[in-house]
């Protein structure tokens, strides 16, 4: 683990069900035996935690080919380099695991098995927490989903959305970190698995409003300052979200979830600030893959600032910025990378240059045409 993640890791604890009984039995006043001119640490009058949302690690075959080395282990520093130092600036940085861990062979599309260095390579760019809830879970099906939790619980990951059984999911979720005095709730659910059945007695969070319902209700027990919900959901390669996506926000919102960040869709889907405090993010789009289908070759991270002030968390403010994925093919150099939208231009070839202008162009046209209450920023 990279210094910097481990002293950001050490402002942020991580709570379940189990440790929450543990907690409210610990003290938080004067020590035992202390004088009686002490007093009781005042909190501070206001405090802000910074989450970042990334969106789908993708993993496909020439991925893969990509960071293979020649002694037989697989090098990605150079995927995330220079998207990394935007990731650890946030106090908490999440984004979407698409892919299993099921140990070699590795394999990319339909079925993804990726080399373990592809999660040490995220958690040194900086992320905090992977959600592992998504169609393709259950892809190396009850090895990978027990060695992908057992890898990331080695390597000091935090994780959401797939369990062992019953009795794990109810000890872990739903998930709750605290982060400078603010209690952040994150739920994680997928439409599927791609047909293919959960090994009993695995546990793949699924869309289903009555689950939701009694876990928001579970989560509002843990005494959250904020309830965020990452739905994997939608249409693939369609630019604006579909009636079932919109629907589920809706209730969503309505049983008390703050915020709604989704993946799924493999391309940019707009965001929204309702009422000034919610944000609803419905595709981040992928944050590295292969694939080729127009708008799949980036995509977006979302900011948001929580500020709690007198007991009260609200949405400070949020942002987004773009980015695109450089490739072997384009570039001539070994591996991916994902490049900011600043990135510049004389650093790129002509390829690059018009294969990322284009994608940048028509991003911004749809956020300027569907986006609410939200700017792009730029990584310096």
């Amino acid at each position: 683990m990279s210094t910097s993640l481990f002293l950001r890791w050490q402002r942020c604890r991580t709570l379940g069900l189990v440790l929450l009984a543990m907690t409210t039995c610990c003290c938080t006043g004067n020590a035992q035996g202390g004088s009686n001119n002490e007093t009781t640490p005042e909190k501070p009058a206001a405090t802000e935690v910074t989450l970042l949302f990334g969106g789908d690690l993708m993993q496909h075959e020439p991925q893969i080919k990509a960071a293979h080395r020649a002694d037989g282990t697989y090098d990605y520093s150079d995927v995330f380099a220079y998207m990394a130092p935007e990731i650890q600036k946030a106090d908490l940085a999440i984004a979407n695991f698409e892919v299993t861990l099921g140990g070699p062979p590795y394999k990319g599309y339909p079925q993804f098995c990726a080399p373990d260095e592809y999660l040490q390579a995220a958690i040194d760019a900086g992320f905090d927490i992977l959600t592992t809830c998504n169609n393709h879970s259950v892809d190396t099906r009850a090895r990978g989903l027990d060695r992908t939790i057992t890898m990331m619980d080695s390597l000091g990951v935090k994780h959401l959305g797939t369990y062992r059984n019953e009795q794990e999911r109810a000890a872990q979720y739903p998930f709750i970190i605290e982060c400078n005095d603010i209690r952040i709730c994150l739920l994680n659910y997928t439409y599927g698995t791609n047909g293919i059945p959960v090994p009993k007695p695995y546990i793949v969070n699924l869309i289903d409003t009555a689950v939701i319902a009694r876990d928001i209700v579970k989560a509002k027990a843990l005494n959250p300052d904020v309830i965020i919900c990452m739905p994997h959901w939608g249409d693939e390669y369609v630019l604006l979200p579909n009636k079932s996506q919109r629907d589920l926000a809706n209730w969503l919102f309505a049983h008390g979830v703050d915020h709604i960040i989704g993946g799924h869709p493999h391309v940019v889907e707009p965001i929204e600030v309702r009422d000034g405090q919610h944000l609803l993010a419905y595709s981040l789009g992928n944050f590295v893959s292969n694939q080729s289908r127009p708008n799949t070759d980036g995509g977006t991270m979302v900011r948001m600032t929580l500020r709690k002030e007198n007991g009260t968390t609200t949405l400070k403010d949020c942002g987004y910025n773009l980015y695109w994925v450089s490739r072997p093919v384009t570039s001539g150099l070994k591996n991916y990378r994902v490049l900011p939208s600043s990135f510049p231009d004389e650093k790129l070839n002509a390829t690059e240059r018009a294969k990322r202008d284009t994608y940048l162009r028509n991003t911004r046209d749809l956020f300027s045409k569907h986006n609410k209450g939200i700017s792009e920023y730029f990584i310096k």
